[in-house]
């Protein structure tokens, strides 16, 4: 298979992903305000890179994995973010951990596959871990409170979760890439 052309939306800036008048993570007014607001803004323009990279892709180059040995897709990525968002609650919760969602380890990128359903259910599970994480944190005004049975502070896991999406949004830019060419931060 041959590498696809490279390309982009952006007709200002070829380097980016889109144009800023397009794009969703351009936020008209001051930047934030106070250490949470920031940390919610960081946490919130990565999970919407993670979705930009995945939009516009059918089932099966969601599905389409990286390079083989490797599990690593784009779908699998989704999958994979709404199965620590929910293990991070269960890092802050003092009752039973909810079980995974996919099952065994690795189950969020082996069962990433090229069917419309599971898409549909990865985005419908990572909306629904994120909401139910982000309003359980949204609990302790007091960033360095350490909380539930690990006795995380709340800061450490707001930051975590900015780096785990950091992390991953530079997977998704490759995994893009490679799937239909497009480029751009």
């Amino acid at each position: 298979m041959s590498a696809p052309d490279r390309w982009t939306k952006a007709t200002v800036h070829p380097d980016m992903w889109l144009d800023a008048d397009d794009d969703p993570r351009e936020v008209d007014g001051p930047s934030a305000e106070g250490e949470r607001a920031t940390l919610v803004d960081y946490l919130r323009n990565y999970r919407l890179t993670l979705l930009l990279k995945c939009e516009g892709l059918d089932a099966e180059q969601l599905a389409r994995r990286s390079v083989p040995p490797s599990t690593l897709s784009l779908l699998g990525l989704l999958r994979h973010l709404a199965e620590v968002e929910r293990d991070w609650r269960n890092w802050i919760t003092t009752g039973d951990p909810e079980p995974g969602l996919y099952g065994e380890p690795d189950g969020d990128f082996d069962g990433a596959v090229g069917e419309d359903d599971v898409v549909a259910a990865a985005y419908a599970d990572l909306a629904r871990e994120q909401a139910a994480t982000d309003a359980a944190l949204a609990a302790w005004e007091d960033l360095s409170e350490h909380v539930g049975r690990e006795r995380i502070a709340v800061r450490d896991l707001m930051v975590h979760r900015i780096e785990e999406y950091a992390r991953h949004c530079g997977h998704a830019d490759l995994l893009r890439e490679c799937v239909d060419g497009r480029v751009g931060q």
